[in-house]
């Protein structure tokens, strides 16, 4: 457990008109204390973790989940092998209802394997559970999960889209860093990653300070949040987050969205393509090609000298544009 880290601010919800579209589109970690209190999974989770996991089974359609399994010696860290070859947890395909009853048959046990059911929608495996468990102003957004396990450490990630995480079940605590500290987290590979994102190669319960010294720089600059069931969190686009499920039964669902039109694409096909096109030019070159990216994307320059029916793609990208660009760049990549 790191020390001396700065806690997240946080906001007491006493009911979902507190959640307003300024913290959803907030740029700072925010700590959304008691938003979904009233949940009735949540109320089920603090009779018993036997009433949570039944209300959860009377959703379940019985279509299998996945779940990473670790041994108990990795103490509930799902990452890489000693080499970065592979990783040290294996993949499984389970019935819900049988890895429910698998984690509390092991609840309680000083020494277990760690389960993990990650970012799995809620719409695919409990149809209806959102009836009664939802957040009105998010019942839209288009990616809401559900996390189940038991106790776990999940390495610093990103995520392009915002993120609302709400604690159904058990306690969690956040480690969060803003996006400029991506220098001081020590990321790992960008295409053989543990769950889909890159991730630092910091053991946050055991730093490596002499392997990693810039880590010791991105912890004046973490932030923490402690929370119970019934508590959430708001995490902005591109915020690093490191995420430990502290208890032996532990529940999560999030909601993912982005703040623009779905036509938009993927910043992260962005980077691929550059890493493809841009990374291995000679220097002078690179040099160049980031003058045109700050020039047109990241400050854009008013292009007062071309008319407006004129500029195409300079003008602000519709539907129309969006699929255009599309078939340029498929045109392009398939030559």
């Amino acid at each position: 457990m790191l020390s001396a880290i700065s806690a997240v601010e946080e906001i007491n919800c006493h009911s979902y008109a507190d959640l307003t579209d300024d913290i959803l589109c907030a740029t700072q970690p925010l700590i959304l204390r008691g938003l979904v209190k009233h949940w009735p999974l949540v109320l089920a989770g603090q009779d018993s973790k036997q009433s949570a996991a039944d209300y959860l089974t009377q959703f379940y359609n019985q279509k299998p989940v996945y779940a990473m399994v670790a041994a108990a010696q990795e103490k509930g860290r799902f990452f890489y092998n000693s080499d970065l070859s592979g990783f040290n947890f294996t993949r499984k395909s389970y019935q819900l209802d049988a890895l429910l009853k698998q984690v509390l048959s092991m609840a309680d046990q000083s020494e277990t394997e760690a389960v993990y059911v990650g970012s799995t929608s809620i719409n695919h495996i409990l149809p209806g559970l959102r009836l009664e468990n939802d957040i009105p102003q998010l019942t839209d957004k288009p990616l809401v999960s559900i996390w189940i396990g038991n106790q776990s450490r999940i390495a610093a990630h990103y995520d392009v889209t915002d993120n609302v995480a709400c604690v159904a079940v058990g306690k969690r605590r956040f480690t969060l860093f803003p996006p400029e500290q991506l220098d001081n987290l020590y990321i790992g590979p960008l295409d053989f990653t543990p769950a889909g994102q890159p991730a630092s190669l910091v053991d946050f319960q055991q730093p490596d300070f002499a392997r990693f010294p810039k880590f010791k720089t991105a912890l004046e600059h973490a932030l923490v949040a402690e929370l119970d069931a019934g508590d959430a969190i708001f995490i902005p686009s591109m915020w690093w987050h490191h995420v430990e499920a502290l208890s032996d039964f532990n529940v999560l669902v999030n909601y993912w969205w982005r703040q623009v039109g779905e036509h938009l694409g993927s910043p992260g096909d962005v980077l691929k393509h550059a890493m493809l096109s841009i990374k291995d030019l000679p220097q002078c070159q690179r040099d160049a090609w980031r003058q045109l990216f700050e020039h047109y994307v990241f400050s854009p320059v008013s292009q007062v000298h071309i008319p407006d029916q004129a500029k195409g793609m300079l003008n602000p990208i519709d539907d129309d544009m969006a699929r255009k660009l599309r078939a340029m760049l498929l045109n392009s990549l398939n030559r």
